[in-house]
């Protein structure tokens, strides 16, 4: 895998597309156990990150997710706003000057990703949150020297799977224990969303 500019926007751009499509289930989801508009919300800030990498020129991939942590900031209300802006922070600030980013790199600032998911959270594995995502696919990253597009959806699904029968003991959906298993965590289905935008980019490249 490489990650230039073009398809570090483009990734951008198809999870925006796929929020847009999946606003209501995952306003479906949080609504027995959150706020109820993390769909919501999700939608209005990727199509924000859209528009702003529309506008902007980059000469590397750090400054575009830069752009995308700042917009998803600012723009996204709740605790998602900074949970996914400090994620893309992150990942961001561990790619600074890089205009090509090769797997193993990327699996390092996904792996701080998860670090500053943790801090900003105070949530670790295991407690049924989007770090439960975020985890696993950095572990991909690092673990395998060849990885693929399919193999990425494949964990990234087996994560959802395990993440649906966990019982939830952190943030709101906490007070609901026993009654949140089977029920798929809002953070961990939009985080599902913008890896399987990657893989998809990710494979489609490899297809050209």
């Amino acid at each position: 895998m490489q990650l230039d500019v073009n398809k570090t926007i483009q990734w951008m751009q198809l999870t925006n597309e796929k929020m847009q499509a999946n606003k209501d289930y995952l306003t479906t989801l949080d609504q027995p156990i959150g706020d109820g508009d993390h769909g919501i919300n999700m939608a209005r800030g990727f199509q924000e990150v859209a528009s702003k990498l529309n506008e902007g020129t980059y000469t590397n991939v750090s400054d575009v997710l830069k752009d995308v942590a700042m917009t998803l900031m600012s723009k996204v209300g709740g605790a998602s706003g900074p949970l996914f802006g400090t994620a893309f922070l992150k990942l961001s600030t561990k790619l600074k000057g890089e205009e090509s980013v090769k797997q193993d790199i990327f699996g390092t600032a996904l792996t701080e990703a998860v670090n500053g998911l943790k801090q900003r959270g105070k949530a670790e594995e295991g407690e049924k949150t989007m770090v439960d995502m975020w985890a696993p696919i950095a572990q991909f990253f690092l673990g395998d020297s060849n990885v693929t597009a399919d193999g990425l959806l494949s964990k990234a699904d087996s994560a959802l799977t395990k993440i649906k029968e966990m019982t939830a003991t952190k943030g709101r959906a906490a007070y609901f224990k026993d009654k949140t298993v089977g029920h798929q965590d809002p953070g961990a289905a939009s985080t599902y969303l913008i890896f399987e935008a990657l893989a998809e980019v990710w494979k489609g490249d490899s297809e050209r």
